[in-house]
């Protein structure tokens, strides 16, 4: 058998994708009195996927089909959920308008690419349908002005674990894609979300973000600036790379970056990606801070040979080394390296598994009197 077929990944669709087949299927039936099943829909890039149905009502002013979201291999919280296009007729000249059923969100705050007070459909999927419920009405003799509504049940619950909530999405799920296409351990949607945060921040004149690299950090950085609301920070994760490069064009005035002793190591020794599958500690490197920060030949040996970073912390804590605030700087400088000429200023702050600060590199100059606030407002 061939290795490759046994191991390849299996790619899914996006919720934009099954909104699109849906909305397809529903307003066909609606015009025609029959379901297209499966049915068919043209990606952006010009692929032809077909989707079977999992549901489908007719009434007379009304038709819904609706779709089992196929994530693929992709860890996706949307997999296996029920993606529903709810389609009515609209007065002449109304196009294509766009509702928010159960469990999908509406956008409240500015920075997103769809204005506050709109269903939490996004561009690319919007276009997709549109041009979906054109193709049937060229095909079928419709007018095309229809009402077009997205249901997920249970994304309400769902959404919790997505950025939805700081982003200010309430009441559910966002319709998301750009190719139709999830392809599996993708860091694009990460990113994306990222760079959305990045926009809500700046809309809402925030002026402190903090980037963290997991809830440890995170928990710890907040109770630094409990000032700071939760539109403040960002889902950084393993990303560092994703966000710092959009700071740098995207500048706000003050950025807290937070993250454990590996992850910071891997930052100050030049990875953007700080997810141990794709960057590792460099225990030679490592070692070297140490000897700059004045710890024992003994200490340095040890960590050439150490099976974690932690491990390395831990006896240089015992031997009052501080390897925590060489880190702080190190790490500082990359940023720096990264960010460039961004009028961005920094602060690094280290944190143990306990959640203890264990280093930290300051602010340049004061907090501006607006951040008592958390925003310029």
């Amino acid at each position: 058998m061939n290795a490759k077929a046994t191991t390849e990944l299996r790619r899914g669709w996006t919720t934009g994708a099954c909104a699109t087949a849906a909305a397809k299927a529903a307003y066909q039936a609606l015009l025609t009195g029959a379901f297209p099943d499966p049915v068919e829909i043209v990606l952006p890039k010009g692929e032809r996927p077909a989707f079977a149905l999992a549901r489908e009502e007719l009434a007379e002013d009304a038709a819904l089909a609706a779709i089992v979201k196929d994530a693929g291999d992709d860890p996706d919280v949307t997999h296996g959920a029920l993606v529903i296009a709810r389609v009515r007729l609209a007065p002449a000249g109304s196009g294509v308008v766009f509702r928010a059923g159960e469990g999908v969100g509406t956008v409240t705050r500015e920075g997103l690419p769809i204005p506050p007070g709109e269903p939490a459909i996004n561009p690319v999927p919007r276009q997709m349908i549109s041009a979906a419920i054109a193709e049937i009405a060229e095909a079928f003799g419709g007018s095309g002005d229809v009402e077009v509504e997205i249901s997920i049940p249970g994304g309400e619950a769902l959404a919790q674990k997505t950025m939805n909530p700081r982003l200010g999405i309430v009441g559910g799920l966002s319709i998301l894609g750009t190719t139709g296409i999830v392809r599996p351990f993708s860091c694009a949607a990460w990113i994306a979300s990222i760079h959305r945060g990045v926009d809500v921040a700046r809309a809402a004149g925030i002026t402190h973000v903090i980037g963290a690299t997991g809830a440890t950090s995170e928990t710890a950085a907040q109770a630094r600036h409990p000032e700071l609301p939760e539109m403040a920070l960002m889902d950084m994760g393993d990303f560092a790379g994703g966000l710092l490069k959009y700071l740098r064009a995207h500048p706000v005035p003050r950025l807290t970056l937070a993250g454990g002793f590996a992850k910071l190591v891997k930052l100050a020794q030049g990875a953007l990606d700080l997810h141990s599958a794709r960057s590792q500690v460099d225990f030679e490197a490592l070692a070297e801070v140490l000897r700059g920060a004045g710890a024992r030949p003994e200490l340095v040996e040890a960590a050439r040979t150490a099976n974690t970073a932690k491990e390395v912390l831990d006896r240089a804590e015992r031997d009052g080394v501080d390897v925590a605030g060489a880190v702080a700087r190190a790490a500082h400088a990359s940023v720096r390296k990264v960010l460039r000429d961004a009028p961005v200023d920094l602060e690094v702050l280290v944190v143990d598994r306990a959640g203890r600060i264990v280093a930290e590199v300051p602010f340049e100059s004061a907090p501006p009197a607006s951040e008592d606030a958390g925003c310029a407002c």
